[in-house]
């Protein structure tokens, strides 16, 4: 019933007719509101893949452009600011055009970058030596998924750090146990696999999943480590074009990001100052950070 009574007297005729007339009212002005809501044309994200591409919030690539937020109406008493909060952005959704290449011989392929036409970048971060709150929240505020090649000595007095990233949807990868990066040169087979095998079980101990990937290192390898990486389970070598490094960017070919790149970023004191640099160029070459390990298919 109308004006929260729970009923309304029927037995004298002038109520009854008073009340006939305050229903044809509410009536006529459901009936007003429902036109005027009808006529507004309805504001949705589209997730199509032909969708034009706009700057959200924090500068993301949105597919379909950001839905804006209406305007509250006027109220006597004014509403506190709400608490600015991380927008996911909508992902386009990528068919890998790129076949990883298989073990042959007992070899893990090496990947140094992905050829591929799409317009994506894959971001990777190593070691773990410095762990802020800063660099899970930038991750999460530009919402990179990325592959964390973390050493199990550098990690081990905080591993629990590193589950805020995972949650956020980037990987643990492989990245030795105690970051000999010389390695190559001082170590038999043996030692490589146990080093490398040594972070396999970590990783799986502390975040329940075992490393499909394996960086070496300073980035040197040979076809020892080849090996021993495919012995410990593991489906490639990750190498890499292009850094983010002192607040800057470096390239090992050209002077700007590519499609396919692989960057290598650390987890540093500059870590706030090389995430920009690499979102500046990431930004200005127009491409989309993608999860290596799902466009390789390996996650």
């Amino acid at each position: 019933m109308f004006g929260g009574h729970s009923a309304v007297p029927v037995s004298t005729p002038s109520r009854r007719a008073v009340f006939s007339v305050l229903g044809a009212s509410v009536v006529a002005g459901l009936t007003a509101c429902t036109a005027a809501q009808s006529s507004t044309p309805a504001l949705t994200p589209s997730g199509a893949a032909g969708s034009h591409e706009a700057p959200g919030p924090n500068g993301a690539l949105a597919v379909g452009g950001e839905v804006p937020t209406s305007s509250a109406s006027p109220t006597l008493t004014p509403s506190p600011t709400p608490t600015p909060t991380a927008t996911k952005r909508i992902r386009r959704t990528f068919i890998p055009d790129y076949q990883l290449p298989p073990i042959i011989g007992g070899l893990a392929p090496v990947i140094t970058k992905i050829e591929t036409k799409h317009p994506v970048v894959f971001l990777t971060i190593d070691d773990g030596n410095i762990k802020t709150p800063e660099s899970i929240k930038l991750l999460a505020e530009y919402d990179y998924p990325s592959s964390l090649f973390l050493t199990r000595d550098t990690i081990a007095d905080n591993p629990a750090f590193f589950n805020a990233f995972k949650a956020q949807g980037s990987l643990i990868e492989n990245h030795t146990v105690t970051h000999n990066i010389n390695m190559v040169r001082q170590w038999g087979y043996q030692q490589q696999l146990n080093d490398i095998v040594g972070m396999q079980e970590y990783a799986l101990q502390h975040y329940g999943r075992r490393p499909t990937l394996f960086r070496p290192p300073g980035g040197a390898y040979s076809s020892v480590m080849r090996q021993a990486v495919a012995d410990a389970g593991m489906k490639a070598i990750v190498t890499w074009e292009a850094k983010a490094n002192a607040g800057k960017m470096d390239y090992q070919v050209g002077n700007s990001l590519r499609p396919g790149d692989i960057v290598l970023m650390h987890f540093r004191a500059e870590f706030a100052a090389d995430l920009a640099a690499f979102r500046a160029a990431q930004l200005a070459a127009g491409l989309e950070v993608v999860l290596l390990e799902d466009f390789l298919g390996v996650a």
